[in-house]
């Protein structure tokens, strides 16, 4: 692999005796991680039904390395989204942010999605995730991997993190920052991104990464808890943008990482690194762990947090339309009707805690239920994957390994069995679901599924 030099003579200066060990990692294979969604299966029974080869990953409960033969993107569950992939030590950031069910979370730089995903799951449909992204076709992408997991309670932004701190002061109680950054650690699994580094540097990233760490100080409440992370090994961008932030907001002090053996420390080069105790911040090697690189710190506010405020009621119940109605009494999901906001024919379920986005670039305030059409209401493919299988009357099953799931995903019509694939009515909206997890809507009439799986999403 052709390494820039400069590169390597800063990495030869930081790693010492280890830099040949760590040279020696690019000859290694590339290593391949899923995560499961805890949100719509547990650990123990995904393990039971996974048709691959696993291996947990160490410091991620959830984690799992998978073998290059395999194709989980190719399977069924992952369009059920009963898992996420992504790069093993990528995994780490969401991991140690310590949330809790309820809390106002922010990932501020989100797309496609990894970490988002994982944090909505956390929160178990409590609290309120906004998820940001500055790039709108990147943010397009981040929508729908969030929709895919089956995450209701949430607000999607494509904005320039300092416009939202005139909506957000001192509102959030945990922030995600993994920060645009040069992508050192990802060398050895995209050699594209070298030239990506020889055009824009750690010091084009590292001026970026200042305004954002700034502007998340700022949307982080009292006694609230930033995780901020990078792929990249710069000392410029990890330990000196973590140093202007405390140095710029000095009620911001660095709190430890939870400790797994094989993590580094942030370096501490000189006596104010030391003060401000930069070694509690984590760095992943490649040569260290199996994984590619990371750094990841945790950073908290000072003052006590308090319980969160300034959530809207809920509006009055307004007359809503008989067939939407219709609909809902076939749901056992909760919908509360004074959260319902009918714009241009789409029903969403607007989370009380978004609180006024007039002037932002939204891409989705909440749940899609669906839209009105002349008299008659259609469910929408992010209801389909928030549901479980038993909160709809009606479902049509199939087994992972039936031929009718893969023409499903691809958009055909089908004959379906109620003996053999479940529902419970002879017409009307049937849940598509395999092995009993959702993966659409299909409309049934004489045993003909009509197929209402979304055209964007279709298996190719």
């Amino acid at each position: 692999m052709n390494l820039p030099q400069k590169y390597l003579d800063t990495m030869k200066d930081m790693l010492k005796g280890e830099f040949e060990d760590y040279l020696e990692s690019f000859n290694q294979n590339r290593l391949y991680g899923l995560r499961v969604n805890t949100l719509k299966i547990s650990v123990e029974e995904f393990l039971k039904i996974s048709p691959f080869k696993l291996k947990p990953i160490p410091w991620i409960e959830n984690g799992f390395y998978y073998s290059e033969d395999d194709k989980p993107a190719k399977h069924p569950y992952y369009f059920a989204g009963l898992y996420y992939i992504q790069e093993p030590s990528a995994m780490t950031p969401a991991n140690v942010l310590p949330i809790e069910e309820g809390d106002l979370v922010l990932d501020m730089c989100a797309a496609p999605g990894g970490k988002s995903t994982e944090l909505g799951a956390r929160l178990n449909h409590t609290g309120l995730l906004v998820t940001n992204d500055i790039s709108n076709s990147r943010a397009k992408a981040l929508l729908k991997n969030i929709e895919v997991f089956g995450i209701p309670n949430v607000l999607v932004v494509s904005e320039d993190p300092k416009k939202l701190v005139n909506y957000y002061r001192e509102y959030f109680d945990k922030i995600m920052i993994d920060a645009p950054c040069s992508g050192e650690g990802m060398f050895r699994k995209d050699n594209k991104l070298i030239k990506s580094w020889e055009k824009n540097g750690p010091e084009f990233y590292h001026e970026i990464q200042k305004g954002v760490l700034l502007a998340g100080a700022d949307m982080l409440k009292p006694g609230g808890i930033i995780q901020y992370s990078t792929c990249t090994f710069s000392k410029l961008e990890d330990e000196e943008s973590i140093k202007y932030l405390l140095k710029n907001r000095p009620d911001m002090e660095l709190i430890d990482v939870k400790p797994y053996e094989g993590f580094g420390h942030g370096f501490e080069d000189t006596q104010e690194d030391k003060d401000l105790q930069l070694s509690k911040a984590v760095r992943i090697w490649p040569h260290k762990m199996q994984g590619e690189g990371h750094f990841v710190a945790l950073i908290q506010k000072k003052g006590d947090r308090e319980a969160n405020f300034g959530i809207k009621p809920g509006t009055p119940d307004v007359k809503l339309p008989k067939e939407l109605l219709e609909f809902l009494a076939q749901l056992e999901y909760p919908v509360d009707t004074s959260d319902i906001q009918i714009r241009d024919e789409r029903v969403f379920v607007v989370p009380k805690e978004a609180g006024n986005t007039n002037g932002l670039r939204v891409m989705r305030t909440g749940l899609l239920l669906g839209e009105l059409k002349k008299n008659r209401f259609e469910p929408s493919q992010a209801l389909a994957m928030v549901l479980k299988r038993e909160q709809y009357d009606s479902s049509v099953n199939f087994t992972a390994d039936d031929d009718n799931v893969i023409r499903y995903l691809k958009g055909e019509t089908l004959q379906v069995d109620a003996d053999l694939h479940g529902m419970t009515r002879e017409s009307g909206w049937q849940l598509v679901c395999v092995d009993g997890y959702p993966l659409g809507w299909g409309k049934l009439s004489n045993g003909t599924l009509k197929n209402k799986y979304l055209a964007g999403w279709r298996m190719m």
